[in-house]
């Protein structure tokens, strides 16, 4: 770097020095904490955004959010070229920038980085970067933190996207380093378009059977989803939904609603009750990246029947077997092209979504817990679906399988106008326009759903019936060393302490249907137990059970 970039930067950190005390930590969700303490993390996030730009050639993302949190906190993360979550690679130096404690440290690591990965500053284009952020109050302050550090590398240029889902930034940047439109508006139409068309491929035989047309209501968890969802409902027209807790009512974001409550409290959220009995329910998170369903059975005093990502995720993969099978059933087709459908969990997914899978003659990949790893297994099939039961996830196309569907479509056109497979063909390119290819995305998510279900002909009691979920339970165990636990096989088997898997296979073995795995948290010294079985009672004792094996093998006396 040069003297007037360095001159810049100590000029503009000065501005923004960080807590004492305070060490904060790079994770899938980027950073996280009370907003207050945030301002010199954001602007040191959009320094490494601009750093990325220069490294990349390409546009960077910046995202000021904190999900499902409480409305106190706040949180950055970057968006790479293709949508997705800041390369591993650079996450150690996104937490050494954080954490450098003067302006002259800051500087000094931003010299050796440079250096170390050849960041060019006289590239053939500057940095470009888009910034975006949900509802919170903090978000506005925190946006100018980030487009003062994207704006202290020279030439760098910062864009104000505005209040965005997180999803729709992730969008913005892939679609602008593809080289197509990228703004909000194409956004919405691209979403809007794809629907009708999957619309219009409904079997007349199957639309508006089942009770699947009825009005769906959708908690916004008082965020930035409930509003985004209104507009797309104009371009729609043609689904009955009603928006409730969205950001232009008096709730509190996250407090009490949002799909984080619904799915881990199995409760309504704030707004519904028995009054909504039978009706076909559906939750965001509060910067909709995330979607659970869910239905109030009669006489509830509260509790809900939940339809969560594991659901979303075989309703996804039928109705996408359903047109592969049109596709490789015809012997031409066979002969060019065998579609590879690959279905990606983690641990966490009931134990019967898995089994229900299998039964359908899916490939079942597992990954360890994050969505980096899920994303990444996605992308090596034809067509990859995954989802994690809170209800992020998402459907990934290949570019090559993309290609193949489009030239298909062009010769179909010719000759078989009409036939099964060109419609098969013309709904897979629809779904890959719709369903958010960079990141889980609400929005996106709600409506692949709410056009296979008028497919399927199916109301949310019918989906919710695929499989029975086995009973479950979580459990935290505080121990002195996360780092004693090492796993292997998708952290499903313990290999170090040794004796441990030994320990809970034995426990495990005594329980009809039972499963049980242990795994280290990524955030706080606790290992996670997880637990099913046929029945709750059992699932509890054996959490309980495996819990104590934990407590005895890691030496600390907490369970």
């Amino acid at each position: 770097m040069n003297e007037e970039q360095q001159s810049l930067l100590l000029n503009s950190s000065s501005h923004f020095l960080p807590p004492q005390g305070v060490k904060l930590s790079y994770g899938t969700a980027g950073f996280r904490a009370d907003a207050s303490i945030l301002p010199s993390t954001v602007y040191r996030v959009g320094i490494l955004a601009a750093l990325r730009s220069l490294k990349t050639q390409s546009v960077i993302g910046v995202m000021i959010t904190a999900s499902h949190n409480k409305i106190s906190d706040n949180g950055v993360k970057i968006a790479d070229p293709n949508g997705g979550m800041l390369s591993q690679h650079w996450e150690p130096f996104a937490d050494a920038l954080a954490n450098a404690p003067s302006p002259q440290q800051l500087v000094q690591l931003i010299n050796e980085f440079v250096e170390k990965e050849r960041i060019p500053f006289d590239g053939v284009r500057p940095a470009e970067i888009l910034l975006g952020r949900d509802t919170r109050p903090s978000g506005k302050a925190l946006l100018e933190a980030a487009r003062e550090g994207v704006t202290s590398i020279v030439g760098a240029v910062a864009t104000d996207m505005g209040i965005l889902t997180t999803p729709q930034l992730h969008w913005m940047v892939r679609a602008r380093n593809k080289g197509t439109k990228a703004s909000e508006q194409d956004y919405f139409e691209q979403l809007s378009s794809s629907f009708r068309c999957l619309m219009d491929l409904i079997p007349t035989e199957k639309g508006k059977v089942g009770g699947s047309n009825d009005k769906l209501v959708v908690d916004g968890a008082n965020g930035v989803g409930g509003v985004k969802l209104k507009v797309l409902q104009k371009l729609l027209n043609v689904l009955d939904i009603e928006v409730r807790n969205s950001n232009e009512d008096e709730g509190v974001l996250n407090d009490g609603v949002g799909a984080d409550y619904v799915q881990k409290e199995k409760v309504v959220p704030r707004g519904f009750g028995s009054k909504d009995a039978g009706i076909r329910c559906a939750s965001f998170d509060g910067d909709a990246d995330r979607l659970v369903y869910f239905s109030i059975p009669p006489e509830s005093n509260g509790t809900i029947d939940l339809v969560d990502g594991d659901k979303i995720l075989s309703l996804f993969a039928l109705f996408i077997r359903e047109q592969l099978s049109f596709l490789n059933e015809k012997e031409d087709v066979k002969k060019c092209h065998k579609a590879h459908l690959g279905v990606v969990q983690t641990a966490y997914a009931n134990g019967a979504s898995t089994n229900y899978l299998k039964q359908l003659g899916l490939e079942v990949n597992f990954t360890p817990t994050g969505v980096k790893y899920l994303h990444e297994k996605a992308a090596e099939s034809d067509i990859g679906i995954y989802f994690e039961a809170n209800g992020h996830g998402t459907v990934l196309f290949s570019e090559p399988f993309i290609g193949w569907l489009e030239a298909r479509t062009n010769k179909l056109s010719s000759g078989s106008k009409g036939s099964e497979v060109e419609k098969a063909v013309l709904r897979l390119l629809a779904v890959s326009k719709l369903i958010n290819q960079a990141v889980g995305d609400a929005l996106s998510g709600l409506l692949l759903v709410e056009v296979i279900l008028q497919h399927m002909g199916w109301s949310i009691h019918r989906w919710n019936e695929l499989y029975r979920d086995l009973p479950s339970r979580q459990l935290k165990v505080k121990v002195a060393d996360r780092t004693a636990v090492i796993t292997a096989n998708a952290e499903t088997v313990v290999v170090s302490p040794p004796g441990l898997q030994e320990a809970i296979n034995a426990e495990t073995a005594k329980y009809a249907q039972g499963r049980c795995f242990v795994r280290p948290s990524g955030t706080e010294d606790v290992v996670r137990v997880y637990a099913e079985a046929s029945t709750q009672e059992a699932a509890d004792t054996l959490a309980n059970c495996v819990a104590k094996l934990v407590d005895q093998f890691l030496g600390c006396n907490n369970s």
